[in-house]
């Protein structure tokens, strides 16, 4: 009787922290679902430790996200460019570098607003853990935000990296794809986590990237100009994130300044705020339930 009593004790810590969790998000749940976020630096710790975490499979990860925009590019670009005539003044192995930056970085955020994100939250319980403590959860959706974003800054870097060793371009210019590759980040891990927070197992990510994912990156620019687009499906990319994210790449690499790049960073700005706040006004919904 006595040797299970290490296990009862176990149980019963368990069961206190679940019903402290309960309580605290009826609490915070309570006041409004929809009320504006209310953010402060205690999102820094969590990203910090996930970053830990990342940090014993850094090497494997960086590879991953890295290789399969470079294979696209250095396939569609040498093997499609050979045959191809310049495009906007560039070799088409530049046009398909531009987009391919974009693309890396929306892939790379998405990938962890939706699975890891997913995981940290209904999974492993980490969610639960840290609410435990003075973080709310405002503080924690928008950790996971800065930490999908980082993440897509990294893969972003990367290809920049290739696109220098191969010569693609040499402006000084290219240098602001740095700060573009983080605010895309930011865009695509405001909008990966709404689908985060109604997800109901991982199968369901299958839908936002063969619904959405997947047509951006064929409406939007990465692999030809989207004036070869019929009119209609000109105007549906023409409201896209990464549309915008790649009319303001491509001049960079170009060695030109963005035409309306103004306009484009404040859409851009735009989705991120709207998705940031549909992504936490649904996980106040959820957690609360």
């Amino acid at each position: 009787m006595f040797g299970s009593l290490p296990y009862c004790l176990y149980c019963h810590r368990r069961l206190n922290l679940a019903a402290l969790v309960l309580l605290r998000l009826c609490l915070e749940m309570n006041k409004n679902h929809f009320s504006l976020p209310r953010l402060s630096l205690r999102f820094v710790p969590i990203w910090r430790r996930n970053f830990l975490v990342w940090k014993k499979m850094a090497g494997s990860s960086i590879l991953g996200h890295l290789a399969d925009p470079v294979i696209y590019m250095l396939g569609l670009g040498y093997g499609l460019g050979g045959m191809l005539p310049e495009i906007g003044g560039m070799s088409y192995i530049a046009f398909l570098a531009a987009g391919t930056v974009c693309y890396s970085t929306m892939n790379s955020a998405s990938f962890e607003a939706l699975y890891s994100g997913f995981s940290r939250m209904h999974e492993q319980r980490t969610w639960d853990a840290i609410l435990n403590t003075p973080i709310t959860l405002d503080d924690i959706v928008f950790s996971e935000i800065a930490w999908a974003a980082s993440k897509s800054l990294l893969s972003g870097m990367a290809v920049l990296a290739v696109i220098w060793l191969l010569g693609l371009s040499h402006s000084p210019l290219t240098l602001w794809l740095i700060p573009l590759s983080l605010l895309v980040g930011l865009c695509f891990a405001s909008l990966g986590l709404i689908a985060t927070a109604i997800a109901p197992g991982y199968d369901f990510f299958m839908y936002y990237f063969t619904l959405i994912i997947t047509p951006m990156v064929l409406l939007c620019g990465v692999f030809f100009p989207v004036d070869q687009l019929p009119p209609f499906l000109h105007n549906v990319s023409s409201i896209l994130p990464l549309t915008h994210a790649i009319d303001l790449a491509r001049p960079l690499l170009n060695d030109a300044i963005p035409a309306h790049f103004v306009w484009h960073i404040a859409v851009l700005l735009g989705y991120t705020l709207v998705g940031f706040y549909v992504s936490l006004v649904l996980f106040r919904k959820r957690l609360s339930q």
